[in-house]
């Protein structure tokens, strides 16, 4: 990782010593830190894409259910700034609806358009937003949530990251969960963590890659989106098995902050395996909002 990225973290080194965290304890944890890419509306960072504009899609491609929230240029996101396998090239959409959602169903979406595939603007008269064609329900608070989506550049800032979770599924199924494995002062290094990340980390909106987080972190939101894909699985009764939540990974956070979901979260999460393929389709959404 980028010298000047760990560097950063010298505040954290500073508190977590200070408070007697023995230092090996404090190494391995920093040890965990993950380059990440914050993308904000401001700033004069390289153009990664933006939150909102026309909806490009393919003539083969279905109209989406959800809402459009960010088009990100791939060619702007290297590996070694979000620490993700991203495809080379193209543009990858992020769909989706801070919204809660039954039995693990996914809150969104994530497609890939390759460079040089031919598209066309569709009509974005989302049926999450408005119902389908000939539903009469109308839902004004769901458009009163849409009409605030962004519509703004982003640019890219090289960031940071460490987690904000200290609890992990405990192997034995009675437990519950248990300390994070590998790591007897979690507790005390994530509170620092929590404490100083404001002072190292970039403000923005749109995290890719990193480490997840919400109001409310105590086990990895990760895992849990991918406990809730799984749950999905088995309420649409998939026989297709999903890799294991260990094995999935942050692909993109929204630090969404509008008026009726003011601190509630989104994260769009998926099997490492298939992002490496390239391979969106098992892509899932999770929504968070503690009111």
């Amino acid at each position: 990782m980028n010298p000047d990225l760990i560097n950063r973290l010298a505040p954290f080194r500073a508190e977590a010593l200070g408070r007697g965290i023995p230092a090996e304890d404090v190494e391995r944890w920093i040890a965990m830190a993950r380059p990440s890419a914050t993308l904000v509306t401001g700033g004069d960072g390289p153009v990664a894409g933006r939150f909102g504009g026309p909806l490009l899609l393919p003539a083969d491609a279905p109209d989406p259910w959800f809402p459009l929230l960010a088009t990100l240029d791939c060619a702007a996101l290297p590996e070694e700034t979000t620490g993700l396998q991203l495809p080379p090239d193209g543009r990858l959409l992020l769909f989706g609806f801070p919204e809660m959602t039954y039995y693990g169903g996914t809150a969104g979406q994530v497609v890939h358009i390759p460079e040089g595939t031919p598209v066309e603007e569709r009509n974005t008269k989302y049926a999450c937003v408005y119902g389908e064609e000939d539903d009469t329900f109308d839902d004004t608070d769901t458009l009163a949530l849409y009409e605030q989506f962004p519509q703004q550049e982003l640019r890219l800032a090289p960031d940071i990251s460490l987690p904000h979770h200290f609890l992990a599924p405990s192997p034995d199924p009675d437990e519950g969960t248990v300390t994070l494995p590998g790591h007897p002062r979690a507790w005390d290094l994530a509170e620092v963590w929590d404490e100083t990340y404001g002072d190292i980390v970039v403000d923005g909106p749109l995290h890719i890659g990193g480490y997840a987080s919400h109001e409310c972190t105590e086990t990895d939101p990760v895992t849990d989106a991918a406990a809730d894909a799984e749950e999905a699985r088995r309420h649409r009764s998939d026989t297709a098995e999903l890799p294991a939540p260990d094995d999935w990974t942050l692909l993109a956070q929204w630090d969404i902050g509008l008026t009726g979901r003011e601190g509630s979260t989104l994260h769009w999460v998926i099997p490492r395996e298939d992002l490496a393929a390239h391979r969106f389709d098992r892509a899932h959404v999770s929504f968070f909002w503690n009111p």
